[in-house]
């Protein structure tokens, strides 16, 4: 037995249909990507050797960018987070929006290791980490994509 249906009840059917194919996409939010490390490194210049030495070797940072929209997290890149130098000065700019700003790295107190927390918002960004304190220090470049 096949249903008949009259023109206005397949309109109110088919508004029924996308009223909840539009609630159901509204509810779906987007997929959260796993975070993502971005390294990079500061070289010192003891005596002024832009190629460091054995007892002055770069130092490892890293833009952790994914864990939450437009946010960077510049931490130290070995385990723990450990690796970037306390205290540092962070400039950033997003090339895609024109905002700048700048931080400084905690200062690794507590046994809590050197990090920034940067809110630059989505789209291209490039920063430079400069340490502070006495030495030749070559700053530290990246540029990153920030979801």
């Amino acid at each position: 037995m096949a249903l008949r249906t009259t023109p206005a009840l397949r309109t109110t059917l088919g508004l029924f249909a996308i009223i909840g194919a539009a609630a159901g996409m509204a509810s779906t939010g987007v997929a959260a990507a796993d975070p993502v490390s971005i390294p990079f490194q500061i070289n010192p210049a003891p005596f002024g050797n832009p190629n460091g030495s054995f007892d002055a070797p770069a130092m490892r940072c890293a833009a952790v960018v994914g864990d939450q929209p437009g946010v960077v997290l510049i931490t130290g890149d070995k385990p723990g987070g450990w690796g970037c130098p306390l205290s540092a000065g962070v400039n950033w700019i997003n090339l895609a929006t024109g905002a700048t700003g700048a931080a400084q790295l905690s200062n690794g107190l507590n046994g809590i290791p050197a990090a920034a927390t940067l809110n630059t918002g989505g789209g291209q960004v490039a920063l430079i980490l400069n340490p502070v304190g006495g030495g030749i220090v070559t700053p530290g470049l990246a540029t990153f994509f920030v979801p």
